[in-house]
This record gives structure tokens, sequence and C-alpha cells, in this order.
């Protein structure tokens, strides 16, 4: 039964942890020490870990979203930032 309590916490863990990961991956790349394999590598991993983390945050905003108005319609759509 303590394993359903620390659940939701585990969600957060996994992306601070991903977001974590994603600093350190940006500060060796800006180090210029990599090779290009290594750089190719590090890219890609980076884009995953973004993708990971970027869906974490649109589940939290929805879940907010519905935890202030659990009646509005489960049709919202995440922020897009304008450019």
């Amino acid at each position: 039964m303590a394993k359903s309590a620390s659940a939701p916490a585990a969600p957060a863990a996994d992306f601070e942890h991903s977001l974590d990961e994603l600093e350190q991956l940006v500060a060796r790349m800006e180090g210029g020490e990599l090779s290009l394999d290594e750089s190719l590598s590090s890219f890609e991993r980076g884009i995953g870990l973004y993708r990971h983390c970027q869906q974490a945050l649109e589940n939290a905003e929805l879940r907010v979203r519905m935890l202030l108005d659990p009646d509005a319609p489960d049709t919202a759509e995440p922020y897009q930032p304008e450019l």
C-alpha cells in the first residue's frame, strides 16, 4: 500500500531527472569538447528529453485546468507560446 502513496511523486521526479540530464547535456555541448558523433548523440538524446519534459508540462497544465474548472470540457489545447 505504501507504493500507491508515493506514485504521484514519480512523474515529478521523472520530470526533474529529465530536466537535470538535459541541462547537463546542454552544458557539455556548449563546452565544445565533444566529437561530432558525441555531439549528434547528445543532441538526439536532448531532443528526446525535451519532448518528454514538454509532454510532462502539458499534462500538468491540463491537470491544473481540470482542478480549477472540473466542469469544463476535456478539449483544452496545450499552451503554444507565440514566436
